[in-house]
């Protein structure tokens, strides 16, 4: 994509395994999803790293479920994750989260400049990944989840958050 695009995917992602795949590579080579309503699931099937076929293929799947819980599932990584190379793809396992900014440009004042934060990241430690394993990721508990100040104040959260009556919710 776009400069912007590759910028967001470097910053928002979802990533059981990013390297540089290739899934044209083989007739085998599948990336399928699954949504059931209580679970959406990407797997990628017999893919291979481009230029680097001869490793052989890659099978592993993210789970996202409803209750906000996500799951890595390996089935099949031919090699360490350490040997794959970085040169022409970024090689990371996790979470990652960020926004984009428009701000108005002070050289220009018809443009505006594109600023991207990222506030959050999760970052697996590639050595571990490997044939039949998995990786659980479960929500924390948030303030957010309270609907009453009364259910709030009895609960065990220590953010400090304190309760909006004119919003119903909390800060």
């Amino acid at each position: 994509g776009d400069v912007i695009h590759r910028m967001l995917t470097a910053t928002q992602y979802i990533a059981p395994l990013m390297a540089n795949f290739n899934p044209s590579y083989s007739r085998n080579s599948t990336v399928q999803y699954l949504d059931n309503g209580t679970v959406f699931v990407v797997q990628w099937d017999k893919v291979y790293l481009q230029g680097k076929e001869d490793m052989g293929s890659f099978t592993f799947q993210a789970a996202l479920h409803s209750s906000g819980r996500i799951v890595f599932g390996y089935k099949e990584i031919p090699v360490p994750v350490l040997q794959i190379s970085a040169s022409q793809h970024p090689v990371k396992a996790g979470l990652s989260d960020a926004f984009m900014v428009l701000n108005p440009s002070p050289d220009v004042p018809e443009s505006r400049r594109r600023t991207i934060y990222e506030y959050h990241r999760v970052e697996l430690d590639t050595s571990r990944i490997s044939s039949r394993s998995a990786v659980e990721f479960t929500p924390l508990p948030t303030c957010l989840q309270h609907q009453s100040c009364e259910i709030c104040v009895t609960s065990e959260l220590t953010f400090n958050c304190s309760w909006c009556h004119v919003l119903q919710r909390y800060l």
